[in-house]
C-alpha cells in the first residue's frame, strides 16, 4: 500500500532524504550564485557605492532571493507557483534601476521597484485574459531565444570584456572547457546521486583546478566579519515618482510574458499538469511580492529565473523541496559573509563553463516543444521564423537600437521579450484572428467562423 501511495505522488511534490535535498539544493545555488553577485557589483560600480554598502546590498540580494525562492517553491494561498523556481535579479531590471538612480537618485529607484511590484497586481487581471495567446509554438520559440541569450552571456563570462587585458586568455578557456569535461565525465560514468550531482561536481572540479593553477581569487577571503546583516531601506525612505518608474513598469509587462513561458516550461520539466490561468498567476504574484520586498531592501526587481530549468532537466531531480532548500541556503549566504566571499572567488570562467551546459539544455527544451508543433503549417512557420528574426537581432547585434530613446531602446533591445511578444502577435494573426474558440475535452479547438 505505501508503494502505491508513493507512485501517486507527483514528482514535483516528492520529499527526498535531507542529505539529497541539501546536495541538490546546493547545486542550484552554486550554479546560479554568479547572478546576484554580478548584479550587486555592477550596481555598486555604476553608482559608486562604498565597500560596506556593497556588502550590505549583496547580503540583501541573497536574502530576498532566498525568501522569493521559498515563496515560489512552497507557495502561500494564491501566491507562489509551488514549482522548483529560483528567484534572481533580472539583468534588464538592474540596468533600468541604475538608469533611474543616475537620473533621479537611488531613493527614487527603490521607489520605482516598489511601484512596479504594485503595478504587477494592477495589470494581472488584464494579462490573465491574454494567456490563451501563448501556446507551445510561442513558448518553445521563447525558450530557444532564452537559451541563445544566456549562452552568449556565459561566453562573455568565460572570455571577459572585449579589449580588456585578459580577453579570451587561454587559461580562461582551459578552465571553462575543463569544467565542461568534468561535468560530462561525471554525468557519463557516475550513477545514482553522484550522477545527478554532475553539474555541481563539474563546478567543484573546475574550482579545484583554478586553485591548482593559481586562478582562484583568494584576496577577499576572510573569516571576519562573520555576519553580514542587510539594512532595511539602505538608501533612506523610498521616493515614489510614477513618471520615473515607467521604464520598470514597461519591463514588468515583459517579465509577465517571460514568467508565463518559464511556468509552462518548468511544469513540463517536472511532469506536472498545468492550469495556465491558476499557476501562471501564482508565479507572477510571487514575483510581485518578492520585488516589493526587494525595493525596501535596496535591490532591483527579483523575478523567477528560467535558468534552473536546465539543472532540473540535466539531473532529473524535480522536487520543489530541493529549491526550497536552495532558498534556505541563500538565506544562510545572506547572513554568513565568508560564504558569500568564497563563492565570489570562483573564477568567472568556471561559472561560465557550467552555465553553458545548463543554458544550452534550456534550448533543447524549446526544441522539444517546437517538435510537437507542425512547422510545415504555413502559419506556424511564420510565427517561429519572424519571432526568431526579431528576437535574435538585438542578441546577435548589440546596440542595434542604440539611436532610439533610452526607454524604447531598452525594451526593443530585450531580444527574449521582443521575440516572445512577436510570436504571440504572429500566432494571433495566423491562428486566432477571424476564428472563435470552443473548449472540447478541456482543450481549445479552433473553428472557422
Amino acid at each position: 500500500m505505501p508503494d502505491i501511495e508513493k507512485k501517486l505522488v507527483c514528482p514535483v511534490d516528492e520529499r527526498l532524504p535531507w542529505r539529497q535535498l541539501l546536495m541538490f539544493g546546493a547545486q542550484h545555488v552554486l550554479v546560479m550564485a554568479a547572478s546576484p553577485i554580478a548584479s550587486v557589483f555592477l550596481m555598486a560600480t555604476a553608482l559608486g557605492f562604498s565597500s560596506e554598502l556593497t556588502l550590505q546590498l549583496l547580503s540583501a540580494t541573497f536574502l530576498v532571493c532566498g525568501l522569493g525562492t521559498l515563496l515560489q517553491s512552497l507557495g502561500l494561498r494564491g501566491c507562489g507557483a509551488r514549482l522548483p523556481f529560483i528567484m534572481l535579479p533580472g539583468g534588464a531590471p538592474i540596468m533600468l534601476f541604475i538608469l533611474i538612480a543616475q537620473q533621479n537618485g537611488v531613493a527614487t529607484a527603490s521607489g520605482a521597484v516598489i511601484l512596479t511590484g504594485v503595478f504587477y497586481f494592477l495589470v494581472l487581471p488584464v494579462f490573465r485574459r491574454l494567456l490563451r495567446f501563448f501556446p507551445s509554438v510561442v513558448v518553445g520559440t521563447m525558450l530557444l531565444l532564452v537559451a541563445v541569450n544566456l549562452v552568449k552571456l556565459s561566453g562573455q563570462l568565460i572570455v571577459g570584456a572585449p579589449g580588456s587585458v585578459h580577453f579570451a586568455a587561454p587559461q580562461q578557456l582551459l578552465l571553462a572547457f575543463a569544467t565542461i569535461a568534468i561535468t560530462v565525465l561525471c554525468a557519463r560514468l557516475m550513477r545514482g546521486t553522484l550522477g545527478q550531482l554532475s553539474i555541481l561536481l563539474g563546478l567543484l572540479g573546475g574550482s579545484l583546478l583554478a586553485v591548482a593553477i593559481g586562478a582562484f581569487d583568494s584576496t577577499g577571503l576572510s573569516v571576519y566579519p562573520l555576519l553580514s546583516l542587510p539594512t532595511f531601506m539602505p538608501f533612506g525612505v523610498p521616493h515614489f515618482d510614477v513618471f520615473a518608474s515607467i521604464p520598470l513598469m514597461l519591463f514588468c509587462l515583459v517579465s509577465m510574458v517571460e514568467a508565463t513561458g518559464q511556468t509552462v516550461a518548468i511544469s513540463e520539466a517536472v511532469d506536472k499538469p498545468l492550469d495556465v490561468h491558476k499557476d501562471v498567476v501564482r508565479t507572477i504574484r510571487g514575483d510581485a511580492v518578492t520585488s516589493i520586498l526587494g525595493g525596501f531592501m535596496g535591490t532591483s526587481l527579483i523575478i523567477t529565473s528560467g535558468e534552473n530549468i536546465g539543472v532540473i532537466r540535466a539531473t532529473h531531480v524535480r522536487s520543489r523541496y530541493v529549491t526550497a532548500v536552495s532558498g534556505v541556503l541563500l538565506l544562510v549566504f545572506a547572513l554568513l559573509a565568508p560564504l558569500a566571499r568564497l563563492i565570489e572567488g570562483v573564477p568567472e570562467a568556471v561559472v561560465g563553463g557550467t552555465s553553458l551546459i545548463v543554458f544550452a539544455i534550456v534550448g533543447t527544451m524549446g526544441i522539444d516543444m517546437l517538435r510537437k508543433v507542425d512547422l510545415r503549417n504555413h502559419g506556424n512557420m511564420y510565427v517561429v521564423s519572424i519571432a526568431m528574426a526579431v528576437g535574435l537581432l538585438p542578441i546577435l547585434v548589440p546596440g542595434v537600437y542604440s539611436q532610439f530613446p533610452s526607454g524604447v531602446a531598452g525594451l526593443l533591445g530585450n531580444g527574449v521579450a521582443m521575440g516572445a511578444l512577436t510570436a504571440a502577435v504572429m500566432n494571433f494573426l495566423f491562428h486566432c484572428l477571424g476564428q472563435q474558440h470552443s473548449a472540447v475535452d478541456g482543450k481549445t479547438k479552433l473553428i472557422n467562423s
